[in-house]
């Protein structure tokens, strides 16, 4: 199992800027002016890193080359977007996209169902590898998802709204801020009419191989952007790679999954 990159940054960040402050603190002069800046610094990065780890991990590892291993046979290269292993002469590498899916099949008519499942069985046949898209469901607390949906359909409101007034606005993000909109309304009225709120978390997996680990890294990501315009297609999903601890989640669900609603919620916060 794969220690959590953004956990070790973290530390890193706020050890240095525990040394920063130490050094404001009883040094004097440049060595003061130098301890201030040093936790000042780190104290953004660690905001960074807590925040938006899955976007800055791998911007530090590609820079200072990291490559991250387990003593189960698998690496995490610098890009961060894929995991390798290798087997028999050959190297495999799997790349993981999130899916968040923004309508349930239950809210359409039959005869759309049914035309919604054709057209995505014709698009995966069109798939010439092994697909993966698993699914995680579980039943969600009503008081507090109910707060939880007001306050997301407010923000998608008034990033619609936003997108609107603008001079120039964005067709493609107008549709979907709509869609998110229309997603929360649609959730919102369920739990009204007394529906139990079921949450979903949705991803898919692709694997290639090579002789190289840059082959197989380069074929995965090749199948990776294949099948994200082919699932947002079909699915009418927002469909997007995913990069450090959020692909490192999706890779360790692949042996075990959080056995409570509230862990897995706060896995993915």
């Amino acid at each position: 199992m794969m220690e959590s990159e953004s956990k070790s940054f973290l530390y890193a960040a706020l050890g240095i800027g525990a040394i920063g402050a130490l050094l404001a603190f009883v040094g004097g002069g440049p060595l003061g002016l130098f301890g201030g800046l040093i936790a000042g610094i780190s104290c953004i990065m660690g905001v960074l890193i807590w925040k938006y780890g899955y976007l800055v991990i791998p911007l530090i590892t590609q820079k200072t080359n990291i490559v991250m291993k387990t003593d189960t046979g698998y690496e995490v290269p610098p890009s961060n977007d894929v995991v390798l292993k290798s087997a028999n002469g050959v190297y495999y590498a799997s790349a993981f996209l999130g899916i968040r899916i923004f309508e349930s099949t239950s809210e359409k008519t039959p005869e759309q169902t049914v035309s919604y499942n054709e057209y995505f069985e014709r698009a995966i046949s069109n798939l010439k590898y092994v697909t993966k898209i698993a699914y995680m469901l579980y039943v969600e607390d009503v008081g507090q998802k109910r707060k939880n949906i007001e306050t997301k359909r407010a923000e998608a409101q008034l990033r619609l709204a936003r997108e609107r007034d603008k001079s120039e606005p964005d067709v493609l993000r107008i549709d979907k801020y709509e869609k998110e909109v229309a997603m929360w309304e649609n959730q919102l009225n369920k739990l009204i009419k007394g529906v139990k709120p079921m949450g979903v978390i949705a991803y898919a997996m692709t694997t290639a191989v090579g002789v190289s680990k840059e082959g197989a890294m380069a074929s995965a990501k090749a199948q990776a952007n294949e099948l994200r315009t082919v699932l947002a297609n079909a699915l009418n999903v927002e469909v997007r790679q995913l990069t450090a601890d959020e692909m490192l989640k999706c890779f360790e669900w692949e042996m075990f999954f959080p056995a409570t609603p509230q862990e897995l919620e706060s896995s993915v916060v």
